[in-house]
């Protein structure tokens, strides 16, 4: 190898989270020596304010990245309703400082965008087929609002020379996940039964809605397939990351009560009862396989299975 060789540097905002974690760990198990995976902000990523426009201008250049993933972002809806200012800041502005600094830089670099669901909002009310990329964006939550705003405004920037594509991914879970989302929140609470941290009974919202889930693992292949050197995209490419095949809330927590090891009942708690009048949210995924020839592998039971026993091996400090 010459003395001269650069890998190709992807530049994560959020390395350090959930889905940054995944990411980093999918792209080194590749085995790949001409890739390079970074914090955009470096060892003390979480230290900086995507806000601060200067800070984030001069991470890029000193990173000098050749794909940046934007995965930072307010991505929990309850506290994007608490602090709708923070959420805007945060998603939106910090999305506008990530794309101008990747267009300061004397060499071009791909833009990432990791959107949400979220974005389409009440236009799932008007289908009952899987929605594809092409549907309004009529968000009815901050955090949907926050991600459909940042979306048009990267692909408004794809007209002024951005390099930029777009993911709209739909519910992800899997081992590690915080006890805020749904998935992990009934895996912590049958992993703190089981431990006789609790009764047995599990504290539910709704289980009727249906929802598109898939696992992490799947979702971040998708992300590396996007960030390799060798991708073809066109710029401005949309992609859903879902399954087309959404299941009641109440399945899931079937799958798991069946993995439980004690009898577990079930409760309704009305402060989970969030309100959200969208029965059903799936949407199609096959941009993303003509695009990238991604398909989700991980079966669901495989999923739930994995954040169950994620939650058991933490042991009574869960």
């Amino acid at each position: 190898m010459s003395s001269d060789f650069r890998p190709w540097r992807i530049a994560v905002t959020g390395l350090s989270g959930f889905v940054g974690s995944y990411f980093k760990r999918h792209v080194e198990a590749l085995g790949r020596g001409d890739l390079e995976v970074v914090s955009l902000f470096g060892q003390d990523g979480l230290s900086h304010d995507i806000r601060d426009a200067a800070s984030v201008t001069a991470a890029m250049a000193a990173v000098a990245p050749d794909v940046v993933l934007h995965l930072a972002a307010m991505a929990l809806p309850a506290s994007a309703k608490a602090d709708p200012a923070a959420a805007w800041g945060v998603n939106v502005i910090g999305t506008l400082n990530i794309a101008q600094a990747i267009r300061a830089l004397p060499r071009p670099a791909r833009l990432i965008f990791v959107g949400s669901s979220e974005a389409y909002g009440a236009s799932f009310l008007d289908s009952s087929e899987p929605l594809r990329e092409s549907a309004a964006l009529v968000p009815r939550s901050a955090y949907g609002a926050t991600k459909a705003a940042a979306d048009l405004m990267v692909g408004q920037l794809g007209f002024d020379a951005l390099q930029a594509v777009r993911f709209r991914p739909f519910n992800h879970t899997g081992p590690g996940q915080a006890a805020d989302y749904v998935v992990s929140a009934f895996a912590r609470q049958i992993a703190r039964i089981e431990q006789d941290l609790q009764p047995p009974v599990v504290n539910v919202g709704n289980l009727d809605a249906e929802r598109d889930f898939l696992d992490v693992r799947d979702v971040v292949a998708a992300y590396a397939l996007a960030a390799m050197p060798e991708a073809n995209l066109p710029t401005g490419a949309v992609m859903n990351l879902s399954t087309g095949a959404p299941l009641p809330i109440r399945t899931i927590l079937s799958m798991m009560l069946d993995r439980a090891k004690v009898p577990i009942s079930i409760a309704i708690d009305e402060a989970r009862m969030c309100p959200n009048d969208i029965a059903r949210a799936s949407g199609s995924p096959s941009q993303a396989k003509a695009l990238l020839s991604w398909t989700p592998t991980i079966p669901l039971e495989q999923t739930v299975t994995d954040v169950l026993d994620g939650w058991r091996a933490l042991g009574p400090t869960s």
